[in-house]
């Protein structure tokens, strides 16, 4: 055995894939493509083959020094079989990528959520490190939650839970990319964010923004944090709107689960504190006094590189 594992974070935007060291967390090379979903499954699949190659040559490591291979995945999974059942934002329906990985690298493959392996990374190495009882929520494309009781993560009968994106929070609302109405994710994730603010620009608001955009690009984090510094009205409007439905997602959490952390993580939660404040201020406000009060609210401490710790510590954290 050694001390080293492959991470590997597949979202709907990006994929990043890491060598980890698993005895205390540090990245030791790291590749990062966008994902582009609309290339279809095979050549996703063929960039996650070629970033594990990319990592090991620029780490200066063999496949045969890699313990094993950890994968986490923005949806659903069968953790057991190493089946991909259902990823939205990737239009993914049951690949059966623990056997695609195997054959190719012939080391054992470790499948998991991708707020889960998140959740596994904070727990060990980040602002989840000797809790027994918090909720891991990242914004990013979607919003998902892994949620730790007794310092084991919950998986729920079906093995799905923590799909906070997915509750209700407007019935009969806007679409969600999981085929339901209404969902926490079309309201308050990056992408609803984003939508929101292209949306409104085709409408005729004027924005900041506009100065920031390039064509057929994404709305980058850092634009939206530029056009808050300088008080933009239409995105300070919209950030204010989904930083209240975030809100009542986290009120929901606080008064069912009552855990005694929540974890906040994801790229608009690091760059853009007002979003961060304005949430968790809202829903203290918004949930049951006593649990209200007694809640800790923490920013994740690992950034990008939380779900890649944690996918390489899957197999270890499953002995």
């Amino acid at each position: 055995m050694s001390k080293y594992a492959i991470g590997i974070d597949l979202g709907g935007t990006k994929i990043l894939t890491a060598l980890i060291n698993k005895e205390n967390g540090e990245v030791l090379a790291f590749e990062k493509k966008k994902t582009k979903k609309d290339k279809g499954e095979e050549k996703i699949i063929n960039k996650i083959i070629n970033s594990i190659k990319e990592v090991l040559v620029s780490s200066n490591k063999t496949i045969d020094e890699i313990d094993e291979i950890g994968l986490g995945v923005a949806g659903q999974v069968n953790r057991e079989e190493g089946i991909i059942i259902d990823a939205p934002n990737l239009d993914f329906k049951n690949i059966d990528i623990k056997n695609i990985l195997e054959k190719e690298f012939n080391k054992p493959i470790y499948l998991g959520n991708d707020v889960e392996i998140a959740t596994i990374g904070e727990m060990y190495f980040g602002a989840g490190k000797n809790e027994k009882d918090f909720v891991c929520i990242f914004v990013g494309t979607g919003i998902g939650s892994g949620i730790v009781q007794n310092g084991k993560i919950r998986y729920g009968s079906t093995g799905t839970a923590g799909e906070i994106g997915h509750i209700i929070v407007d019935v009969g609302g806007r679409p969600c990319g999981c085929g339901a109405c209404g969902c926490l994710e079309a309201y308050a994730s990056r992408l609803a964010i984003e939508k929101r603010i292209i949306g409104a620009l085709k409408k005729g608001r004027k924005s900041d923004i506009e100065n920031y955009l390039v064509e057929d690009k994404p709305i980058k984090t850092s634009m939206i944090r530029k056009a808050l510094e300088n008080k933009d009205e239409l995105v300070t409007q919209i950030i204010n709107e989904a930083s209240e439905y975030l809100a009542s997602g986290l009120a929901s959490i606080i008064n069912f689960y009552n855990p005694a952390k929540i974890i906040l993580g994801g790229g608009l939660m690091d760059a853009i504190d007002y979003f961060y404040n304005h949430s968790i201020e809202t829903a203290k406000i918004k949930a049951l006094p006593t649990p209200a009060v007694n809640i800790q609210f923490m920013k994740a401490q690992l950034g990008d590189f939380s779900g890649v710790i944690g996918a390489a510590l899957l197999a270890k954290y499953r002995e």
